[in-house]
């Protein structure tokens, strides 16, 4: 089997939509950065709700925007997002599973973020799960507008979307789309420049070789600058072959066709995040294993985080990865079976110091309540000492926790207020049987719960009928 089939994309084959607004000129303004959907220099939050209810159609789904401010997050402007939506290709039909796997970057470079969203388990052609993503264009009175992603290889793929990433994987200086799926071809690369209007430049598809599994697919990525001689490195997450088994490698240069010389092997895990938590100017790499070791030789008792640090050529192998549990001395807690630790990850700067910030979820702990654990970044890596925990009955945080919350089942650090530190987003994906959104301060201090918000699916228009599973997806 070819590891990569280049396929060009034929302008006879897209189906460009219905635009609300007139196409500004190329390079107008200086690139958004990602998130930032209305350019107002805030980022923004996108909320995926793939279990919801649109049109009486179980299991549609759903994305919610909701836009930066100052004070943080404001549920008060919002978008909603449906393939019911005017402009979206497609139509909400039952199982779709729309808002699976969200990403964002300024494709057109016109000064505003536009937004790719997942849809897996579309239904194309009569191809059961073939699966489809669509962008969604930004513009200052936010989001509006969607052409569909093309998938160059729909015969020999199944959950198109399942997974989705943007960055320069070429490094010729324009963005690209990456999108997992199962099959054949697990990750497909859909190259740039991208416009509302213009045809798409080409793409191909690669299918990961053993051992990964070809019918797990591509279930995750995370795309940053880890190596010193190339723009965007991407980690990709899967399974291994006959297994469920994580399966987890960093892609050093994807211009190359042969495996074994950009891929390098990581610790095992579900997901990622990159970030630099030294300040060396090397990104460093998170990754989260929630599972035990007897349903996942690499994972621990209570799941596990990975902190593997960058260097010139990728991970530096003069410095030992850094493992952490529970039982880690100076981090929260201990190790429980089932507390589901590095069921999510995010890096980012909460205190303002220049080094990124590691946020831990654990949707198992206490009975799948769940916990968030935060761990800070010095000169010499992550240090356990003033790590934070915070659940539902932390002082300041809204509710209470119960089981199967799921507090932590997704977390994300990012600056939604311009103030230079990081906030802490969590979604609690069992909230009351619909899931829900939590939004804290970061401060020099490291997380405040002063003036900590809370909000479920109703707030911002999504449908409770059914198990919705707000928060699902957040800013990747």
């Amino acid at each position: 089997m070819r590891n990569r089939i280049a396929a060009a994309l034929l302008a006879a084959a897209l189906t460009p939509l219905a635009l609300t607004l007139s196409a500004p000129a190329a390079h107008a303004a200086p690139a958004a950065e990602p998130y930032d959907f209305n350019g107002d220099g805030l980022a923004d939050l996108a909320i995926g709700a793939p279990g919801a209810t649109v049109g009486g159609k179980a299991k549609a789904g759903a994305v919610s925007v909701v836009y930066g401010s100052s004070s943080g997050l404001k549920t008060s402007t919002h978008t909603l997002i449906t393939q019911n939506t005017a402009g979206v290709p497609g139509a909400a039909e039952t199982d779709d599973a729309f808002g699976s796997a969200v990403a964002s970057a300024d494709l057109n470079t016109d000064g505003y973020a536009d937004l790719l969203i997942g849809t897996p388990g579309e239904d194309v052609n009569g191809d059961t799960n073939d699966g489809t993503v669509v962008v969604i264009w930004g513009a200052k009175s936010g989001l509006s507008g969607a052409r569909t992603v093309p998938n160059s290889n729909d015969r020999d793929v199944d959950r198109y979307g399942q997974s989705v990433a943007v960055g320069d994987v070429d490094d010729d200086g324009d963005l690209d789309i990456l999108v997992g799926a199962n099959g054949l071809f697990t990750l497909a690369f859909v190259n740039g420049p991208f416009t509302r209007t213009s045809s798409f430049q080409g793409g191909s598809g690669s299918g990961f070789p053993h051992p990964y599994s070809s019918s797990y697919g591509i279930t995750s990525l995370s795309v940053g600058p880890v190596t010193a001689s190339w723009h965007t490195n991407v980690v990709v997450h899967g399974r291994r072959t006959g297994t469920d088994d994580a399966i987890t490698h960093l892609v050093t240069d994807p211009s190359i066709g042969n495996f074994t010389d950009w891929m390098q092997e990581l610790p095992s895990g579900y997901v990622s995040a990159i970030g630099d938590v030294d300040k060396d100017g090397y990104a460093d790499i998170a990754i989260g294993n929630e599972r035990e070791t007897s349903a996942d030789p690499a994972g621990a008792k209570g799941g596990k985080v990975t902190v593997v640090y960058g260097g010139s050529g990728g991970t530096d192998t003069s410095r030992a990865p850094l493992v952490l549990t529970q039982d880690t001395a100076g981090v929260p807690g201990a190790s429980e079976s089932g507390d589901r630790f590095g069921s999510h990850v995010s890096l980012g700067d909460i205190n303002g110091d220049g080094y990124a910030d590691l946020a831990v979820g654990a949707s198992g702990e206490n009975s799948g309540a769940g916990s968030v654990t935060v761990l800070y970044g010095s000169a010499s890596g992550l240090r356990t000492t003033g790590a934070q925990s915070l659940t539902q009955n932390t002082a300041g945080v809204p509710g209470t926790s119960e089981s199967n919350d799921r507090f932590g089942a997704r977390v994300l650090l990012t600056d939604h207020s311009g103030d230079r530190r990081a906030e802490l987003t969590v979604a609690a994906t069992g909230e009351n049987g619909d899931g829900a959104v939590w939004s804290l301060r970061g401060a020099t201090t490291g997380v405040t719960t002063g003036g900590a918000t809370s909000f479920g699916p109703g707030t911002t228009g999504v449908s409770t009928a059914g198990s919705p599973g707000y928060g699902t997806a957040l800013n990747s």
